[in-house]
């Protein structure tokens, strides 16, 4: 087994296992309870960590560091809604106020 990931809030972690599970990789998600240890032991010691099969290293390496540049990527210009007229910031691609699907060229504000 190797670790593969690890962060500070276990919502990130749990997102990265349910990605990993998506793409056939079986995970072990360690150190789920060792917040309470914050203080007592050293921070980066107790964050949640997920470890994979020595044979799926390669593969989930991949994974995460696809989900580390798509996070990188800047969400792009704001646009405006042709249904409603709404400003929607860059990363939505459905409008939040009327739900139209954002049109693949739109103006921005």
């Amino acid at each position: 087994m190797k670790k593969v990931y690890a962060s500070p809030d276990l919502l990130s972690a749990g997102h990265v296992r349910n990605l990993l599970e998506q793409n056939g990789i079986a995970s072990q998600l360690r150190n789920y309870y060792l917040g309470g240890g914050i203080g007592d032991l050293p921070v980066n010691e107790c964050w949640p960590e997920i470890w994979v099969d020595d044979s799926d290293v390669a593969r989930a390496e991949q994974v995460v560091r696809e989900l580390q540049e798509a996070l990188a990527e800047p969400p792009g210009p704001p646009w405006i809604c042709p249904a409603c007229g709404e400003r929607n910031e860059g990363q939505f691609g459905e409008c939040w106020h009327c739900g139209a699907t954002r049109p693949a060229s739109v103006g921005t504000p």
